[in-house]
Parts: C-alpha cells; sequence; structure tokens
C-alpha cells in the first residue's frame, strides 16, 4: 500500500475518530487534541498497519493506548499546591538535642535479644543486619537461599516477641 494510499485510507475513516475520543475525555478541546495525536501516530507508525485489517479497529486502538498512557502519566506527575505560609521557617535557627541515652538502652536491649537467639538463626540475621544480601550470606554460610530466608523471617519473628514494645 502506497503512503498517498494509506493517507486516503485514514482520512475517510477519521471521522469516526471524534466521537470517540469525546467519549474518552468528555472535554472539546481534549477530544480535538486527542484525534490529532492518534493521526499523528497512525501515520507515523504506517508500516506497523497491515494491509486488508480493520483501519478503524487499529485507529481506536491507537487512541485508546494514547489516552491510557496520558492518564496514567498525569495520575503519577500529579501536584498537590500547598498554599499555606511558609513564615515559621523564618525562625529555624533553634536546634533541638536529641536524646541518645534512650537509644543506646534501646540499641543494647536489642542487642540483648539477637545475643540470646539460637545460633542457628543468629548468624544469618546479624549477617542481613550488617548489610549482606540473602544470597550473599547463602553463600557465606554455604546454606541455599530459602533457608537463609527462611531463618532470617523466625529471627525476625522471636525478636518481635522478646522486645514487644518497639
Amino acid at each position: 500500500m502506497s503512503t498517498l494510499e494509506f493517507n486516503q485510507l485514514i482520512l475517510v475513516n477519521s471521522d469516526f475518530l471524534s466521537p470517540f475520543a469525546n467519549t474518552l475525555t468528555r472535554d472539546k478541546e481534549s477530544a480535538k487534541d486527542l484525534v490529532q495525536e492518534t493521526l499523528y501516530k497512525a501515520i507515523a507508525n504506517r508500516e506497523k498497519y497491515h494491509s486488508g485489517t480493520n483501519i478503524k479497529g487499529w485507529l481506536y486502538t491507537i487512541m485508546r493506548n494514547i489516552f491510557i498512557n496520558a492518564y496514567r502519566k498525569k495520575a503519577r506527575h500529579q501536584v498537590v499546591f500547598d498554599a499555606t505560609p511558609n513564615d515559621f521557617l523564618l525562625d529555624s535557627n533553634q536546634s533541638a538535642i536529641s536524646n541518645r541515652a534512650e537509644s543506646c538502652l534501646q540499641m543494647k536491649e536489642i542487642e540483648s535479644a539477637i545475643h540470646y537467639l539460637p545460633s542457628i538463626f543468629k548468624e544469618p540475621f546479624i549477617l542481613y543486619f550488617e548489610g549482606y544480601k540473602y544470597n550473599e550470606i547463602a553463600d557465606i554460610l554455604h546454606e541455599p537461599l530459602g533457608t537463609i530466608k527462611s531463618r532470617i523471617h523466625f529471627a525476625r519473628k522471636l525478636l518481635k516477641e522478646k522486645l514487644n514494645r518497639f
């Protein structure tokens, strides 16, 4: 199919796109933009159209995909504007002093609870706590990956029972 024949086929079938665009967008200007972008994409991707297939269905699919992609992009990039005054930032030179004693006591309790874990759970959990990944721990301890994951899971479960107030 030549470019001229393809363009004429699209022009003949472009009248059917406007009502569908209106149903999708519910806004005349947005619908016009959608039709225009659909026609552009159809012409740009002419080589993907196989002669003899349903041109209306092909154009409807392009339009629907453009609409869905735009909707998803819009949903991802929704911005919430905060119109509240930011006067409180003017006096932000005040500094707060953290209470390190409480956090040190909590850390000692956690370390004590880890110390009393059964060694089968303690070794993989300590390595995980130090930042190793599951597969690295499995290599270090020469154990299967699933075993390491379950041991760390059970270690967490035991620690939650012992440290129920955190």
